[in-house]
């Protein structure tokens, strides 16, 4: 079999030998000819090979039909074979004429003299290839045979065509001969004509008389001494003059020197299209594509009598004519070859570059004219029979390397021809080209149903009868129907349009037109429809029609086909026809004028004396005026309203007719117009009259284009990636309903309730259910049953091919384009839907940069491609790194992000705004795409894959390396023997592709080290020396770090990380490129890579408690363990045995790292993975109020310092104490909680010389400013948050930096710096919209709340969006799990419903939080709502006299008092609101002692004793200690602090 080498020309060759490779040796050394056909002859040896069962397999992949996908099996069969038989006949010195079908032919030209030793010579050939490729077997269970035919003599050739476009014809006895011989041979056979069998050493063969006179069956040969065939085989070769003479090529013809002469002459017989490739300069693996074409087979059968010269000239002047009419109807000519009785021209319409929207009607048109002229015009034409088919098919190469052909293949090639038999005489074609040319069903005739050898199912048949004018006229028709359950959306500016219209024709008398125009797909016949129905609704009376190409031709068709309408005569029966219009003209046109319509409305009215003497154009004015008069005398009883869909169609007489209407008949006229058209003079006059208004229709907005698609889906929510339309709703229809026949999407009911569930699988599935509805339900009932589709897990949309109409579409547009053009868009199809520069010129073979830009630019131009800007703020300077992807940042205004922010790969280009495009086009890229063969698609791909390969790391500022912790030294047990690790160990199955893929992905070298660094810097000692030991030192070290003068050590001026683009532009195509050339576990790898990524970028990996699954986040934590050899205990037991262990035996245990550096890197990597799970298991007990909650969690944040020291690594230490001491504070563990955070600051000063350091000290300032609230040292807590915030902010570390706003807020509020709170909340605002972190969004309304309720009329987001927020989120399963967060956001509530005395809500918000408090704990959070709801309480307490409340039972003052004693107990390490509370338990005691007494006057809603004490004091005062390190402030009732001290204070902290 041929090698993947075999079919890709080497890309030096010059055009000449491009040229030659298409052509064969007859015409590449041919002498020049005159223009007019010469016949040439010559002695030779004809080989035809025919290869049997082909046709067959094709029958088989159209049952099976998978349409492309068959097709690129069946073209890879037979390209594949069929170039091993080629290479073989070159070798023996053949020339390959043609590729004709499932036909080669193949000539040796000699002397008559020395035919019989070519004759020997051809023999040995056909026996070699029957042995060597004789039969194929397929996997599909057909096998490929081959039938050799051979004959011998004078063999004629001559040239037809004109000076563009040539074709070389092989004609002659010989010839018919070859072609029996095939039909006399069966499979594995070879057949002489009898005339070879005369002029062959007959004595060298064992043969079999098949027919006397007509061929012979050759057996063997006899190989008799002294014959050698080598010597024979070198004699021949003194025959023939073109044998190749280089062991390097197969040829002569592609060693020839550049000859401008011959490429001219050469490039005669070459298609335009496939010209334009080779000048362009695309590789010939580059130009094959699949696609849908339309066939044309002429088959002209001739008289026997006719002579060979004039037959010449007859094929000439068929095939001027031929070639004539198909290129004005957007198709090729492609071959011509003979057969026994006459000569075949295969046409095809849609071929690269030339497809037209109106293909199959075009194909037909031109077969029709083709037929009438060759009757009419070709004296020997015996038969003319013409027939077409429209199908998938393969077009590209065919053949070696050194001779092959561009042909097309596929199971429509073999139907067109087997049609040409079973209806001659006749221009047929299949039902598909019937459909889709959109003519009228009146110029076809069906044909009945005949057998066809080797196909089971050639479906409907239809004979084209030409166009013609039927004895009939168009019917009312509109192309939609509106839809009651599907309101017109996004549509109000056009209805608009048309309402004004109406009032217009009322008030001024006069008619009006309103013209939609759009693309197609836009929803203009939607919009009809809608108007239809609204003007019935109002009265009007409708008359609808919708044109269609052919229309245009016919004059007055237009008018015609609506005044019939409007008689009523369209529907009725044709011989009631005249009767109902004589019924209908009765008192408005005089009888004797009726004979006026006999041959407009097909009737027979008696021609009356009047009309007889009239001329035509008398009568045409008269029928006008009738027309006029009926109609006005119309309007006066029912308005009238006339709908045209497709109106570009209309002719010019009805254009005139309209515009003359209008002008005096008060009539309403709505058109649409499909882009791009050309209209007619009167058509342009029409639309520049003042009646007539162009209103163009824009795409749908994405929003109501979602709501389409819900509503075609029925479901009211639908994946992200199925939104793909770009604002078309014909796109969107027709790919929800092949989404929905491809059955590759999953429905879930939204409204069962269903338990926790603990299965990984079932995640998508929550994912979706945990996101709002993306629209409302259509209707409102209440046991509606609302769903939501994912799409399955195995299904790649990537790889989805489209629907043939959209595929259509596209492939317009793609053919638009210019060849350079065309391959620019392929290969980004291939990079993905963002396309990087770098890759796409690494994909294109021979280009260079200014011809790269050139090409861009025009697409970009022509909207086809798009830059894509970037929203996210990108670095100021340029990095470079040997594993990082570059940014390229211009200068830019603070605060101020330039969207064209170039993204480099691999070198600099000199690009305009960034490097980084997407398609503009819709669907463009998918359909460009699916133009790829499969081969051609895993090769490209994998050259992406390779690309990318190197850059798939940690970009530079974070010292390279994998995102997942040690990723390569984890799954890299073993080493190749060059020394790299493969992904997954390849079989040998022989696919030269597998080969290449395990020689060119590899899996990322262990041996490519990580950035460490074993012995510290000079600077890093006297660093690390100053050793900090308060909060204050720590402080002033990080203000020293950031105050460096020095850009070389200024921490924040370190390159900025560029991980984010990595994930886009690397890891996230890289898996899919695997996916699509099969190499799952590469793919694999990446996916992980590229959700490590994610996580890490959006730092947050509760992934599972995200989606609410906390038991599963929870199991799979322990799993994750046990994989990393660490076990988690289930039992209490085994929590005080495993926390015994932690405690006493871990410190004793810490061994020595093995002297394996890959050992080492590998104990690292589990090590460090398990630090990470043991964080999150934490965190995800700590949510949990129960006592064994806590002891697990408590174990888990041991067992992470532990793995953290011994992993030896600073940061993850600090990060470890930072984990331990905030859980210690929940806990309420005051002694631990300091310690812990103590030992984090000793150890930070290892942490500044690299990223992972750095961050840990933002989570260890986040951590000391938190401290600081709780302990109520604001002013200092403000400075820490500030510092915090500074460097998350760089580090692009968004959940950190949310939760240091959140500290930051709290500290800013307790301060009463209002405005510093509000510029706060509109810093996280910007931070958590980016995406959906319902947590983060909680937090932020609930300080929206504190600010609202105590914020002295401030206000940040409006208290009915907090509210909306509150109840629509209640129930996620995130929020629930949330007792702290929510417990504050209910008591928030409650007060504000408090402040309007809306008792009722203050109960139902009061009787949630009190539900809430028992599981909260000593958090800030858990705090801050416990005191909210002692406020509420004590309100609720000081109002239960006045009988307010329904539902809440009486409570005493003692019961209230014992939620203060729980306060005090639990929250004693956050002592900032012990002040508070005890001044709120205060009045408590004191209401206790006087309950008979009014309480009006002490607590009132928002004018409370508490409220207007925390409103007029100065909340806290600093440097007032309490209890030694406990910093308790006090309330202070002064006056509020001055506003300017405050902007101060404020302005400083930001800058």
């Amino acid at each position: 079999m041929a090698t993947s080498e075999q079919v890709a020309a080497p890309p030096l060759w010059p055009v000449e030998a491009r040229l030659a490779a298409l052509l064969p040796d007859l015409l590449v050394f041919r002498k020049p000819r005159g223009s007019e056909p010469e016949l040439a002859t010559a002695q030779g040896v004809l080989l035809g090979v025919h290869v049997t069962g082909f046709t067959a397999l094709m029958d088989r992949f159209s049952l099976t039909c998978k349409s492309e996908r068959d097709m690129d099996k069946l073209a890879h069969i037979f390209s594949y074979y069929i170039s091993d038989i080629v290479e073989h006949v070159l070798c023996f010195g053949g020339d390959i004429l043609n590729i004709t079908g499932n036909v080669l032919l193949a000539l040796w030209t000699v002397e008559q003299n020395q035919l019989s030793d070519i004759i020997t010579l051809v023999a040995k050939c056909s026996l070699e290839i029957q042995e060597k490729f004789g039969i194929y077997h397929t996997k599909e269970g057909q096998d490929l045979q081959l039938k050799i035919g051979l004959s011998a003599g004078r063999i004629s050739q001559v040239i037809v065509g004109d000076e563009q476009r040539q074709y070389l014809l092989v004609i002659g006895r010989d010839v018919d001969d070859v072609q029996l011989a095939q039909r006399f041979a069966q499979a594995n056979e070879i057949v002489l004509s009898w005339n070879c069998w005369k002029l062959c050493e007959q004595y060298m063969f064992e043969v079999e008389i098949m027919r006397e006179d007509e061929a012979v069956k050759l057996r063997d040969m006899r190989i008799i001494d002294p014959f050698d065939f080598d010597e024979h085989f070198d004699k021949c070769l003194d025959y023939l003059p073109h044998y190749r003479t280089s062991a390097d090529t197969l040829r002569t013809a592609l060693e020839l020197d550049p000859d401008s002469a011959l490429e001219q002459t050469l490039r005669k017989h070459i298609m335009k299209n496939l010209l334009k490739k080779i000048d362009e300069g695309q590789p010939m693996e580059y130009i094959s594509e699949f696609r849908t074409v339309t066939m044309v087979l002429v088959s002209l059968e001739f008289h026997k009598t006719a002579w060979m010269l004039h037959l010449c000239h007859l094929i000439q002047e068929a095939a001027l004519y031929i070639s004539t009419v198909i290129e004005k109807g957007g198709g090729q000519l492609s071959r011509i070859f003979m057969f026994e009785k006459g000569c075949m021209f295969l046409c095809v319409f849609g071929l690269p570059g030339d497809k037209k929207p109106d293909e199959c009607a075009h194909a037909l048109k031109s077969s029709f004219s083709i037929f009438s002229f060759c009757w009419e015009n070709l004296a020997e034409t015996k038969l003319v029979s013409i027939s077409i088919t429209n199908g998938p098919v393969f077009c590209g190469m065919v053949g070696a390397v050194a001779r092959h052909e561009y042909t097309v293949i596929g199971p429509k090639v073999s139907l067109v021809a087997r049609m040409i038999t079973a209806y001659p005489g006749l221009v047929s074609c299949d039902e598909v080209t019937y459909l889709r040319s959109m003519l009228p069903a009146y110029n076809f005739k069906k044909l009945p149903e005949k057998m066809m050898k080797n196909i089971s199912n050639p479906g409907k048949m239809y004979e084209y009868l030409g166009h013609r004018r039927c004895i009939m006229f168009g019917k009312r028709h509109l192309a939609r129907e509106r839809n009651k359950n599907h309101l017109l959306l996004d549509r109000e500016k056009e209805l608009e349009a048309f309402q004004m219209a109406q009032q217009r024709c009322l008030h001024q008398k006069k008619g009006q037109a309103v013209l939609y125009e759009g693309g197609k797909g836009y929803g203009k016949s939607q919009l009809l429809a809608e108007i239809n129905f609204l003007a019935q609704k109002e009265g009007y009376r409708v008359l609808p029609l919708k044109l269609k190409e052919a229309d245009s031709t016919q004059c007055f068709y237009a008018v015609q086909t609506l005044m019939a309408i409007f008689f009523e005569i369209d529907t009725c029966p044709a011989y009631y026809r005249q009767e109902c219009l004589h019924k209908q003209l009765q008192g408005m046109v005089q009888e004797p004028l009726h004979c006026l319509f006999n041959d407009l409305f097909f009737v027979k009215f008696p021609l009356s004396f009047e009309v007889s003497h009239m001329d035509d154009l008398a009568r045409q004015k008269k029928v006008k005026a009738c027309f006029f008069q009926v109609l006005q005398k119309a309007v006066r009883e029912t308005p009238l309203i006339f709908l045209i869909d497709e109106a570009q169609y209309m002719d010019a007489a009805s254009w005139e007719f309209w515009g003359t209407l209008l002008s005096s008949v008060p009539i309403i006229m709505v058109m649409t117009l499909t882009l791009p058209f050309t209209l007619c003079g009167w058509a342009q006059h029409f639309l520049q009259s003042p009646q007539a208004v162009l209103v163009p229709i824009s795409k749908l907005a994405a929003t109501s284009l979602l709501r389409m698609a819900c509503w075609e889906l029925g479901v009211v929510s639908i994946p992200q990636e199925l939104q793909m339309c770009f604002g078309n709703p014909l796109y969107c229809e027709v790919l929800c309903q092949d989404l929905l026949s491809k059955d590759i999407l999953l429905f879930h009911d939204l409204q069962k309730e269903e338990e926790e569930n603990s299965k990984w699988e079932s995640l998508s599935a929550t994912a979706m259910k945990s996101t709002m509805y993306s629209i409302s339900p259509a209707t409102s009932e209440e046991d509606q049953e609302l769903y939501v589709c994912t799409v399955k897990d195995d299904v790649n949309l990537d790889t989805v091919l489209l629907p043939p109409l959209l595929k259509e579409i596209a492939v317009n547009q793609l053919d638009q384009l210019s060849p350079e053009e065309q391959l620019l868009v392929k290969c980004a199809a291939v990079v993905g839907h963002s396309i990087h520069v770098d890759l796409l010129q690494h994909l294109l073979p021979g280009w260079d940069e200014n011809k790269l830009l050139q090409v861009l630019r025009a697409l970009v131009d022509m909207h086809v491609l798009r830059w894509l800007t970037q929203s996210q703020e990108l670095p100021a300077e340029p990095i470079l790194e040997p594993s990082s992807i570059e940014i390229i940042k211009q200068t830019k205004e603070k605060e101020k992000s330039d969207p064209g922010f170039p993204l480099r790969l691999q070198k600099e280009l000199s690009l305009p705004q960034t490097e980084l495009l997407e398609f503009g086009v819709p669907l463009l890229r998918e359909a460009a795409w699916e133009l790829w063969p499969k081969a051609q698609q895993i090769a490209l791909h994998l050259e992406c894959a390779c690309f990318l390969q190197d850059l798939a790391c940690r970009c530079g500022s974070c010292h390279g390396g994998d995102f997942v912790s040690f990723h390569r030294f984890v799954i890299c047990p073993t080493k190749s023997s060059s020394g790299t690790s493969r992904f997954c160990s390849y079989k040998d199955t022989g696919s030269v592709l597998t080969q290449v893929i395990t020689e060119k992905l590899q899996l990322p070298s262990p041996q490519d080290s990580f950035q460490f660094q074993t012995k510290p810097s000079r600077s890093q000692e006297v660093f690390t020396s100053e050793h900090c030991r308060t909060e204050e030192e720590f402080l002033d070290q990080v203000n020293r770090k950031l105050a460096q003068g020095s850009p070389e050590k200024d921490v924040l001026t370190m390159k900025p990380c560029h991980c984010e683009e990595i994930l886009k532009l690397v890891l996230s195509p890289l898996t899919q490129h695997c996916l699509i050339i099969g190499e799952t576990t590469c793919a694999f790898y990446y996916l992980l890579e590229a959700a490590a990524a994610s996580l890490d970028l959006s730092d947050n990996y509760m992934v599972c408690f995200n989606m609410g699954q906390i038991t599963l986040a929870k199991k799979l934590a322990r799993q994750a363990l046990r994989l990393l050899k660490r076990n988690f205990p289930c039992t209490w037991f085994g929590v005080l045995f495993q926390t015994f262990l932690e405690k006493y035996w871990h410190s004793c245990s810490l061994s020595q790292p093995p002297n394996n550096p890959s050992e080492n890197k590998k104990k690292l990597a589990i090590l460090q993975q398990r630090v990470h799970c043991l964080s999150l298991l934490w965190q995800l007990y700590n949510l949990e109020a129960t006592a064994s909650s806590r002891r697990f969690a408590c174990l888990a944040t041991l067992m992470q310092k532990n793995s953290a020291e011994e992993f030896a690594n600073e940061a993850q230490v600090v990060s470890a104490y930072v984990a331990l001491s905030q859980f210690s504070q929940n806990m309420g563990d005051r002694e631990k909680w300091l310690h812990c955070e103590q030992m984090a600051i000793q150890k930070s000063s290892l942490c500044w010389f690299s990223r992972e350091g750095l961050l840990a000290t933002a989570q260890l300032m986040q951590a000391l400013a938190y401290t600081k609230l709780c302990l109520g040292h604001l002013d200092f807590s403000i400075k820490l948050g500030f510092q915090a915030h500074e460097i998350c902010r760089h580090l692009k570390k968004p959940a950190l930096e949310n939760l240091v706003l959140s500290v930051l807020f709290r500290s800013a509020f307790l301060k009463k710096k209002f405005d510093l709170c509000v510029h706060v909340l509109e810093s996280q605002w910007a931070l958590i919209s980016r995406g959906h972190d319902v947590l983060g969004l909680a937090c932020f309304y609930s300080a929206c709340l504190d600010l609202l309720l105590y914020g002295k009329g401030l206000l940040c987001r409006p208290f009915g969006e907090c509210l909306r927020f509150i109840q629509h989120y209640e129930h996620s399963c995130v929020l629930t799990s949330q007792s702290n967060v929510m417990l504050g956001v209910h008591s928030s509530l409650a007060m504000w419903f408090a402040q309007g005395s809306q008792w009722n809500l203050f109960e139902h918000h009061f009787s949630k939080a009190r539900q809430l408090v028992k599981r909260t704990n000593a958090s800030l959070f858990g705090s801050h709502g416990f005191v909210r709801f002692l406020e509420c309480h004590v309100l609720m307490l000081q109002k239960m006299p006045e009988g307010v409340f329904m539902r809440i039972p009486p409570e005493t003052h003692s019961h209230t008092l014992k939620y203060f004693k729980e306060f005090f107990s639990r929250c004693v390490t956050c002592p900032v609101y012990h002040q508070w509370v005890s001044e709120l338990k205060a009045s408590v005691m004191r209401y206790g002692k006087r309950e008979s007494m009014s309480m009006t006057n002490i607590i009132g809603p928002f004018d409370t004793c508490f409220t207007r004490i925390w409103i007029e004091g100065d909340v806290l005062e600093e440097d007032i200690s309490f209890e030694g390190n406990l910093g308790i402030q006090r309330f202070d009732r002064v006056a509020d602090v001055k506003e300017n001290k405050d902007e101060e204070e404020i302005q400083e902290c930001i800058c």
